[in-house]
């Protein structure tokens, strides 16, 4: 039977890692949290739960996952975020991979729950991601955001059944939170990589987001949900072309 190491990096999950933490109980062979200072009990829930607990000072999102992954003693990783959960048919799908044998790596459908409503259409799924993988030879890149798994050459990719429940944004004021910061480092990402944010840029993106989002990608499949994701993704790009217009028009960094 093969083994697996479940890894989740945290900061103030108390409202997602329990369920978080149930969802792998019959997966994993141990569950390693590295906790980045939360103040809001995650520690202790976590380590109620069997969860081996790893206090580290924030650096990154890659930084941390490739700290995690250092501490698993198996060798394989299934990788969560503290809001995602096995769904009953991913957990019957990774049962019977450890009975059969785990070889490579393994892409899952993240469904993502919006304010109440699971969303389907608008580019937001399946949202397939690579979360099981080697311990051996993988790695973490990218400093800003949407940091980047990189596999040992050669790795074959399988898909797996079952969908990854991603319980992402519970109000409307956490995806505007949300959208706050990932925009800044969206535009600081942008401004070290040299691109620049024209007029036309800052005024067609949005729009053509909105359009893309709701019609193109049936988001209007999703009713309230889907209307509102695409109006908000409409505001994510505004905001980051903004953001990287005032960081261009500051000129060059002393």
């Amino acid at each position: 039977m093969s083994a697996i190491s479940a890894v989740i990096i945290t900061k103030n999950e108390a409202r997602n890692i329990v369920r978080c933490l149930a969802s792998v109980r019959r997966v994993a062979d141990e569950v390693i949290v590295v906790d980045a200072g939360s103040t809001d009990g995650t520690v202790s829930l976590a380590s109620d739960l069997g969860a081996r607990v790893s206090e580290r000072a924030w650096t990154n999102y890659s930084d941390q996952k490739n700290h995690a992954n250092a501490l698993a003693t198996h060798p394989h990783i299934l990788s969560l975020d503290a809001d995602e959960a096995l769904s009953p048919e991913l957990e019957a799908s990774l049962l019977d991979l450890k009975e059969t044998g785990i070889h490579g790596a393994y892409r899952v459908a993240r469904r993502t729950n919006y304010c109440g409503h699971w969303v389907r259409h608008g580019g937001w799924y399946p949202d397939a991601k690579v979360r099981l993988f080697p311990r051996s030879g993988t790695f973490w890149e990218g400093e800003h955001v949407h940091e980047t798994l990189v596999l040992p050459p050669g790795t074959a990719i399988h898909p797996l059944k079952g969908d990854l429940l991603h319980y992402s944004y519970h109000t409307v004021q956490d995806h505007r939170e949300r959208i706050e910061r990932y925009s800044t480092l969206h535009a600081e990402a942008m401004y070290a990589a040299g691109k620049r944010a024209g007029v036309f840029k800052r005024l067609l993106a949005p729009p053509v987001k909105f359009l893309q989002g709701y019609l193109l990608q049936l988001g209007f499949l999703d009713g309230w949900a889907g209307w509102t994701i695409a109006v908000m993704s409409a505001r994510a790009v505004r905001a980051k072309y903004h953001k990287l217009h005032q960081l261009n028009a500051r000129g060059p960094r002393s």
